[in-house]
């Protein structure tokens, strides 16, 4: 759209003068916003090249540096005013209104902050910290979950890692997902360990108990992508955008849960798309225990989350160059589980990987990864 004149925007006491830039009608999907110093007050007078308008959609324009999102929030909270009395997001605009904003802080703007936490580690060196991730911790904060993630405790664990991306975290697991995680503690080696991941060289094994009864063994090679209605989800997919997903998959041990079958499943990922066990081993209709999410609705109050371990790292140390591997000790309620079932959790081991890289089947085959 273009302007005959500028729009007078006040930032505090200080006059600023902008040309009105073209305005786009999409929302934004997320804040990526960058706030500027002070967060002050912000005055605009504004003119007939805005007639008919919604607000919202102007201040967007005006304001490129807030999303549009945040300024509908801001809008819906009360902190912007039309002529001295509180706006509405979809009021439309006469011209020469006198609108002021008044702009704040959400915690995504704040650094992250070291946390005491209990952490479960398996080995730490001067390169890398692998450990024991628990159910029902998240892995790095994000809308709801600003602070009591597993970044901050590691902030407070190794102060050194603020000087690293992500506080060195190189791959992310499911907030109800337990097991083996690694974190690089210099820039150097987590950029050798996001290298292994694209390599294949860095090796991660799962145990999950699925209903059903799947083959004893197999290979999931379904693409995928985020579900076409609810974006929550990721679903197997033919589209366009749909990436490489290819799962193999053992079954283990068998048994029954309200007399319903089960099944103890060793997974072995050969890439590493977001809730790729869940939506592969789903998709063949042996949705995980316990999964709200991808599962057996009514089946979900057998157990309070999905059913999956990460039960085995393997990768090359960044220092030294040898292959090393973990393994994670059953969690106890995985362990009850299993017993419930009738499933020995002797039965639930994850035998040591080979040094062997896996074959490369895309350039790009993590998506949970950093």
């Amino acid at each position: 759209m273009s302007r005959k004149k500028p729009l007078q925007i006040t930032n505090g006491d200080t006059p600023v003068h902008t040309d009105l830039p073209q305005v786009d009608d999409f929302d934004d999907a997320h804040d990526g916003d960058e706030i500027g110093p002070g967060l002050e007050p912000l005055t605009l007078r504004l003119d007939d090249e805005v007639i008919g308008q919604r607000l919202d959609k102007v201040l967007s324009g005006l304001l490129p540096e807030f999303s549009r999102s945040r300024i509908q929030q801001w809008i819906e909270d009360g902190h912007v005013t039309v002529n001295g009395a509180p706006a509405k997001a979809k009021m439309t605009m006469l011209g020469d209104e006198l609108v002021e904003v008044a702009p704040q802080s959400v915690p995504s703007d704040q650094p992250y902050g070291p946390e005491p936490m209990a952490l479960d580690i398996l080995h730490e060196d001067k390169a890398l910290i692998v450990l024991n991730k628990p159910a029902g911790l998240v892995v790095h904060p994000a809308a709801g979950n600003w602070s009591g993630t597993l970044l901050n405790g590691l902030l407070h664990h190794c102060p050194a890692l603020a000087q690293v991306p992500r506080a060195g975290i190189v791959h992310r697991l499911d907030k109800d997902t337990s097991g083996i995680m690694v974190v690089a503690k210099t820039l150097a080696a987590q950029t050798d360990l996001v290298r292994q991941l694209q390599a294949r060289s860095m090796k991660r094994q799962y145990l999950a108990l699925v209903w059903g009864l799947p083959q004893l063994s197999g290979t999931i090679n379904a693409p995928m992508a985020r579900h076409p209605r609810d974006r929550i989800k990721m679903a197997v997919s033919q589209s366009m955008r749909a990436k490489p997903a290819v799962t193999h998959y053992r079954r283990l041990a068998t048994g029954e849960i309200d007399r319903k079958p089960v099944s103890l499943i060793h997974c072995r990922l050969e890439t590493g798309r977001t809730h790729q066990i869940r939506v592969h081993l789903q998709s063949l209709g042996f949705p995980l225990v316990g999964d709200a999410l991808y599962g057996k609705h009514h089946l979900v109050s057998v157990f309070p989350r999905q059913a999956l371990l990460a039960g085995r790292l393997g990768l090359l140390h960044p220092s030294t160059g040898k292959f090393r591997q973990w393994a994670a000790p059953l969690p106890e309620d995985i362990v009850a589980l299993l017993q419930r079932a009738g499933i020995d959790p002797a039965l639930a081991v994850i035998p040591e990987m080979s040094d062997e890289p896996d074959e490369v089947i895309s350039d790009d085959d993590f998506d949970d990864d950093y």
